[in-house]
């Protein structure tokens, strides 16, 4: 081997190891389709998970730099990650009788709807509208929470008992078990990529204070990025049309 392939060795090896772990290939994305249901619910779990951790966080921040004259409200900042934590039941309960992907579904549509209500107070100097729909964003990202979460195990079970004769019992046993450890397996991963949403949001706000002195410019691409997730989880989790083409799960009620 020449020199020049020599020094691409490494390069090669990073990318071989990087593709193996991450699944970004399209033979392993048809190889595996639990692999891809990961990364899927990664994403979405970053507009949920992520956003509540980010806006928990973000609260005083925003407060702080967008509505200086109201500086005691930072006192009552916490009441967002109460409220998230304590409605994050509601959208596990809520999933189990109507179907995680459509409270998911729905709740997005929710968020960049509480998304605009804080814009709409930003833009009047509304404290109050601005504290109050912040509230209902946390409110939601916390509903989306639970959804998402209940989500991942009910989608590595439909995976799990795909094709398995309801008849069998011990096949189903075995199957339901199977689909219990991928979905622990990957709500290890699933969470880990999720936290980084908390980041983002924390350095959205950051960077589009800094650059125009608002919060305009990341409350926009919060928004793009919860449409995304809303097509996301119609597309792979509610569609009904062109299955044969794309497969999706809706017939499962993830």
């Amino acid at each position: 081997m020449g020199e020049h392939g020599q020094a691409r060795r490494p390069a090669y090896l990073i990318l071989s190891i990087f593709a193996e772990h991450l699944g970004f290939t399209l033979w392993t994305a048809a190889e595996d389709r639990r692999r891809g249901q990961t990364w899927v619910m990664s994403i979405l779990y970053i507009g949920t998970f992520g956003s509540f951790i980010g806006y928990s966080t973000a609260f005083p921040l925003l407060i702080k730099s967008q509505c200086p004259e109201h500086l005691g409200l930072i006192s009552y900042a916490f009441l967002g990650a109460l409220l998230g934590s304590l409605v994050r039941p509601a959208g596990g309960w809520l999933s189990d009788r109507l179907g995680g992907a459509r409270v998911t579904f729905v709740n997005f549509a929710a968020m960049a709807g509480a998304l605009f209500l804080v814009w709409q107070g930003l833009s009047a100097h509304s404290a109050g509208l601005v504290f109050g729909a912040y509230l209902l964003l946390i409110a939601t990202a916390g509903v989306g929470n639970g959804s998402t979460y209940r989500m991942i195990r009910a989608i590595f079970r439909a995976q799990a008992v795909e094709g398995v004769p309801p008849a069998d019992e011990a096949a189903l046993d075995k199957a339901v078990a199977a689909g219990k450890r991928d979905a622990s397996a990957a709500i290890g991963i699933i969470s880990a990529i999720g936290a980084f949403g908390g980041f983002f949001i924390n350095r959205g706000f950051g960077t589009s204070i800094a650059a125009t002195g608002g919060a305009g410019a990341a409350i926009g691409a919060f928004a793009v990025f919860y449409a995304l997730c809303f097509a996301l989880t119609w597309f792979c989790y509610l569609r009904t049309v062109g299955v044969k083409v794309a497969p999706s799960l809706a017939a499962a009620r993830v």
